[in-house]
């Protein structure tokens, strides 16, 4: 799989968090990949975006839908 979203040296702002949405609700699964001089926290990231952190590698991750949580 190949990233679908790079985050440059502006880092994550909000037109990317809308973007990650947007492409989680299309593909269940997206794969993120950002420059060296950009510091992020992938946790925050999927928080915003409501998604699932699945692997950080790097300064690669993937998120994907979040799954409903049984209760019980």
């Amino acid at each position: 799989m190949k990233p679908t979203v790079w985050i440059g040296k502006r880092g994550c702002t909000a037109v990317m968090i809308d973007e990650i949405r947007r492409q989680i609700q299309d593909r269940k699964i997206v794969k993120i990949r950002w420059l060296k001089n950009t510091e992020i926290d992938p946790e925050a990231i999927a928080a915003s975006a409501g998604a699932d952190l699945v692997q950080v590698r790097g300064r690669t991750m993937v998120l994907a839908e979040r799954r409903m949580r049984r209760q019980g």
